[in-house]
C-alpha cells in the first residue's frame, strides 16, 4: 500500500548456535557479520559471501540467524514486516516489538522512533523447535523429512528432498518497511471485488484509510466512469461502480485478458487501486456429477498449463523482473493455467499482476500438503485463519484467480496408507479454509483439497486427480484414455532432459522414500516407445541417448494431451508437473533452471495450441482426426492428409475444407477423409505395411499459413531408418539470426544444437522438400554468430543424422 518505504540502507547477518543469545545486546562479542539483502534469505546472503552453495547446501535450520540494521527517524511510526521465515523475534532499540511463528503472516507494529534506531531480527533454529514438537499425528508421510513440520507454518520447499535440494528458507523473505512521513493520507487496505451482472461489470470497493482530519469527499473511477464513495460508521470508504457492457477478461487462449485501472479520488488526492478484470468462474460437474471443468464467462474451456514452484529456490524472489521470463514462457507455450501447489509459498502481488496481464488463470492452494495438521490446537487454528484472510484480502481483486484449494495430497496420503475414510478428512480443509474463502472470495470456487473425487480421493475418473499412470506408474500410453481422466491437477512427470551435456551435479528427481527415481521411468519409456535398450544405449552412445531422451518427453506429452483434448474425451484440464526445474539436471520442469525451454516445452506448445489438429490411433476404425478452434472467431481452414513410405514415396494424399464456428471442434475419421478402405493404422495387417508415417496439416484457407500439424507412426518411430537428407543455411534476421532447414525426405523431431543460442521452435517434423525458418535466440550477452548442428533423431539408426550450420 502507498506510504511505505524499505527500512534501513544496509543490513547485516550473523549465525550463532541455537539459544546462544536471547537479546541483541548479547551479540557484542559476535564479529562475523556479513552484508545481507532484505528482502532476501540467509542462504542468499551466505552464497553472496562465498559461504554457501546450492550444489552442497549447508543446513540453516540448526542455528540462530540474526539480522540487524540502523535507520533514522523520530516520533510515532509504523513498521511492517511482510514475511519472516519462520520463528522470528524483532527488537527495536533493544525493546522486543514482535514475535512471529508463521512465515506466511504479515505484521504491522506501531513504534516510537528515537532518531538513530537499531532494528534486530533473530530467526530461531527450526530444528531446535521441532525437537520440542513431537506430538503424535494420526498418520505420517514419507514425503516430508520431519513430520513435526506439521506444527509450524513454513514452506515445505527444502524439506521434500527427493526432488529438490535441502535449501532452507530462513530470513526476511518479504519486505521490511516503514511508514513514510508527510503523507496527507495513507491507504492501509483496499478490498476490491469485480463481478459481472449480465453484460455489466460491478466493482465494489472498501478502503481503509488513515486520514489526517475530517472525511473528505471521495469518488471511485474506472476510465471515464465514476461513482461516489461514502464513509461508513467504522470509518471506511465504500461504494459500487457499474460499468455497462464492460469488456470482459478472458484467458489468453480464448480472448483478450482485458484489464481496467481503478482509482479513488479522496479530496484532492488520487489513489491507484490497481487493475481489475471482469469475469465469471464456475465449475461444471457434468451430467454424472463426476466431472470437473472450468467455465469462464459461461464458456467451458480446456484448462492446460503446469504446476509452479518458485522463481528462485534460494532467494524466494517474487518481483516482476524475476517472475516475468518464466510466466511469459508459460503463456508462449499456450498455457492458460498455473497451479501453485500446497508445498510452495503464497505467491506475490507481482505474480498475480503478471497472470492478469498475460491471461493466465491461477489455481492456488493454501500452503498445506501431505501431512496431518494439528487443527485442534487453538493457536495453530487462529494463525491459519489469519494467514488465509491476509492472503485472500491481498489477491481477491485479481481476475486471474480461478480456484482456491485447501491443500495438496492430504487425503490421498492417508488413503494410500490404507487408513479408513474417517482419517481422510479434517476441519482444516473441509470447514475452516472454505469458510474464509466464501467470506472474502465468494465468486471464486473453492475445493477442499487436490486430488479429490470418487470412492478413493485420487481416482482419475472422478473430480480432480494427480494422474501419473503415464509417468511414474509406467503405464502404456493407452492408459491416458483407459483411466477416464476428468481433470489432472498434476500429471505427466518425467525426467525431462535439457539441452547440452550433463553435469556431475545434475539431479534426477524421485519421490522421497521411494527406492526408484524418474530416470528409471524415463528408461522404461525409451524401451516401450522406441524399442531401444536404454542402459546399453547410454553406455555405448551417450550423445545419441541424450538426444533421444529429449525427444521422449515431448512425444509422450504431446500424445497424452492430444488424447485428452479430443472432443469426446471426458477430460477438461491437464496441468503438467512442472513448469521449471529448481536445479540443473533432468528434472520435472519443462524449462531448465537456466530458463531454457526443453524439447518437452516445445511439445506442449504444439499440444496446447488454441487452433489445433491432433490424431489418435482408433485401431480398426483407422485414425481419429480432431480439429479444435478455441478462438472467438470462426475458422476456415484446409486439412491435408499425407501418407509416406521410406520417407519420400507418396502413398496417399487427401485434402478437404474445414469450417468451424468460434469455440468449435470437429471429429473426423481417416476413412471420411480418404473415402475408401486404407489400412492407415496397420490394424488389419493384410500384407506388408503401406506406410511408415501419416501427417495431417491444418492451414488457413485464405492465407495458406500453417496453423497446426500432427504425425502418426503406425509402426512406431523406431521404424524410421531412412536418411532425411537435411540441409541448413544461416541467415541474418534483423539484428539476430535464423536458420533455414530443409529435408529431402520426411524428417522427424528436428533438434537444433547451437552453443549460446536456443531455437525458437524445435521438435517439429519436415515433409519431403519442405523448408522451415527458425529464429535463433541468444542465451547470453556474448552469443556472437551462431554455429551448431541440425538433427533428426530416430531411435534405431546407428548414428544421429545431422547437418552443421554457421
Amino acid at each position: 500500500m502507498a506510504g511505505f518505504a524499505p527500512v534501513g540502507g544496509e543490513w547485516q547477518l550473523a549465525c550463532t548456535a541455537p539459544g546462544l543469545a536471547f537479546h541483541p545486546d548479547a551479540l557484542s562479542d559476535v564479529s562475523d557479520w556479513i552484508a545481507a539483502p532484505v528482502p532476501g534469505t540467509a542462504a542468499q546472503a551466505l552464497r553472496e559471501a562465498g559461504r554457501w552453495t546450492v550444489v552442497d547446501p549447508a543446513p540453516l535450520h540448526d542455528k540462530d540467524i540474526w539480522y540487524r540494521t540502523r535507520f533514522g527517524g523520530s516520533g510515532r511510526r509504523s513498521l511492517r514486516f511482510q514475511g519472516l521465515a519462520t520463528l522470528a523475534e524483532v527488537w527495536l532499540n533493544g525493546r522486543s516489538i514482535l514475535v512471529s511463528d508463521n512465515m506466511f503472516l504479515a505484521h504491522e507494529v506501531k513504534v516510537d522512533l528515537a532518531g538513530d534506531n537499531a532494528l534486530a531480527i533473530v530467526f530461531r533454529s527450526l530444528d531446535a523447535e521441532l525437537e520440542r514438537r513431537k506430538g503424535r499425528a494420526r498418520w505420517r508421510t514419507a514425503l516430508v523429512g520431519n513430520n513435526a513440520l506439521r506444527h509450524v507454518r513454513t514452506t515445505l520447499l527444502g524439506h521434500m528432498t527427493g526432488w529438490q535440494p535441502p535449501v532452507h528458507a530462513v530470513g526476511p523473505w518479504r519486505p521490511v518497511e516503514i511508514l513514510e512521513e508527510g503523507r496527507p493520507l495513507r491507504l492501509r487496505a483496499a478490498l476490491l471485488r469485480a463481478t459481472l451482472d449480465g453484460t455489466d461489470g460491478l466493482l465494489d470497493v472498501a478502503l481503509d484509510l488513515d486520514v489526517p482530519e475530517g472525511r473528505p469527499v471521495a469518488r471511485l473511477k474506472v476510465g471515464d466512469a465514476s461513482a461516489p464513495l461514502r464513509w461508513n460508521e467504522a470509518g471506511r470508504l465504500e461504494g459500487r461502480l457499474r460499468l455497462p457492457g464492460v469488456e470482459k477478461w478472458w484467458p489468453h487462449t480464448h480472448g483478450k485478458p482485458c484489464l481496467h485501472r481503478a482509482r479513488a479520488v479522496v479530496g484532492d488526492v488520487e489513489l491507484d487501486l490497481g487493475s481489475v478484470g471482469f469475469r465469471s468462474v464456475e465449475i461444471e460437474r457434468g451430467a454424472d456429477g463426476r466431472g470437473f471443468a472450468f467455465r469462464i464467462n459461461g464458456q467451458q474451456i480446456f484448462a492446460r498449463g503446469a504446476c509452479w514452484s518458485t522463481a528462485d529456490l534460494v532467494t524466494l524472489a517474487a518481483d516482476r523482473a524475476t517472475l516475468l521470463p518464466w510466466l511469459r514462457q508459460a503463456r508462449d507455450a499456450h498455457m492458460n493455467m498455473i497451479r501453485v501447489g500446497g508445498t510452495m509459498i503464497y505467491e506475490s502481488d507481482a505474480f498475480f499482476d503478471l497472470c492478469d496481464e498475460l491471461g493466465i488463470l491461477v489455481w492456488h492452494d493454501f500452503m498445506f500438503a501431505s501431512m496431518d495438521y494439528p487443527v485442534g490446537d487453538p493457536s495453530f487454528r487462529a494463525s491459519v485463519e489469519q494467514e488465509a484472510e491476509q492472503f485472500l484480502s491481498r489477491v481477491r481483486r485479481h481476475p486471474s484467480l480461478a480456484l482456491l484449494c485447501g491443500g495438496s495430497e492430504i487425503a490421498q496420503q492417508a488413503a494410500m496408507l490404507g487408513l479408513p475414510p474417517g482419517l481422510w478428512s479434517s476441519p482444516l480443509y473441509d470447514e475452516i479454509l472454505p469458510r474464509v474463502a466464501q467470506s472474502l472470495c465468494p465468486d471464486v470456487p473453492c475445493i477442499a483439497q487436490s486430488p479429490q473425487g470418487g470412492e478413493l480421493p485420487f481416482q482419475p475418473d472422478a473430480g480432480v486427480s494427480h494422474y501419473y499412470g503415464v509417468g511414474a506408474y509406467r503405464r502404456p500410453l493407452e492408459d491416458a484414455r483407459r483411466s477416464g481422466v476428468r481433470f489432472a491437477a498434476e500429471c505427466l512427470a518425467f525426467a525431462n532432459t535439457p539441452a547440452g551435456p550433463s553435469r556431475p551435479t545434475d539431479i534426477v528427481p524421485k519421490d522421497r522414500g521411494a527406492d526408484w527415481d524418474f530416470g528409471a521411468v524415463h528408461d522404461h519409456y525409451l524401451g516401450l516407445l522406441y524399442g531401444v535398450d536404454a542402459a546399453r544405449l547410454q553406455a555405448e552412445d551417450p550423445v545419441h541417448y541424450r538426444r533421444l531422451s529429449r525427444a521422449l518427453s515431448s512425444d509422450l506429452m504431446e500424445a497424452a494431451i492430444g488424447e485428452w483434448r479430443r472432443p469426446a474425451s471426458p477430460c477438461d484440464g491437464a496441468l503438467v508437473w512442472m513448469l521449471k526445474d529448481l536445479t540443473s539436471g533432468s528434472g520435472w520442469g519443462v524449462i531448465d533452471s537456466d530458463g531454457v525451454p526443453k524439447l518437452a516445452w516445445h511439445g506442449l506448445r504444439r499440444a496446447f495450441r488454441p487452433v489445433q489438429v491432433a490424431v489418435t490411433d482408433e485401431g480398426l476404425n483407422g485414425l481419429g482426426v480432431y480439429v479444435i478452434n478455441e478462438a472467438n472467431t470462426p475458422l476456415r481452414a484446409r486439412l491435408t492428409l499425407v501418407c509416406l513410405q521410406a520417407g519420400d514415396i507418396l502413398v496417399m494424399r487427401r485434402e478437404c475444407e474445414v469450417a468451424l464456428p468460434a469455440r468449435g471442434a470437429r471429429t473426423m475419421s481417416s476413412a471420411e477423409l480418404i473415402g475408401s478402405f486404407f489400412d492407415i493404422t496397420y490394424a488389419y495387417r493384410f500384407g506388408a505395411p503401406s506406410l511408415d508415417v501419416a501427417t495431417v496439416t491444418l492451414t488457413d484457407a485464405v492465407t495458406g499459413a500453417r496453423l497446426a500439424e500432427a504425425a502418426y507412426y503406425p509402426l512406431g518411430r523406431a521404424a524410421l531408418t531412412h536418411d532425411p537428407g537435411l540441409s541448413a543455411s544461416l541467415e541474418r534476421e534483423g539484428e539476430g539470426w535464423a536458420v533455414t532447414i530443409q529435408a529431402e525426405k520426411f524428417a522427424a523431431c528436428i533438434q537444433i544444437e547451437a552453443p549460446h543460442h536456443r531455437a525458437e521452435d524445435e521438435g517439429f517434423h519436415l515433409l519431403p522438400g519442405e523448408q522451415r525458418r527458425v529464429t535463433l535466440l541468444p542465451t547470453g550477452a556474448a552469443a556472437g554468430r551462431p554455429a551448431g548442428e541440425i538433427l533428426s533423431v530416430a531411435p534405431l539408426r546407428e548414428r544421429t543424422v545431422s547437418v552443421r550450420f554457421g
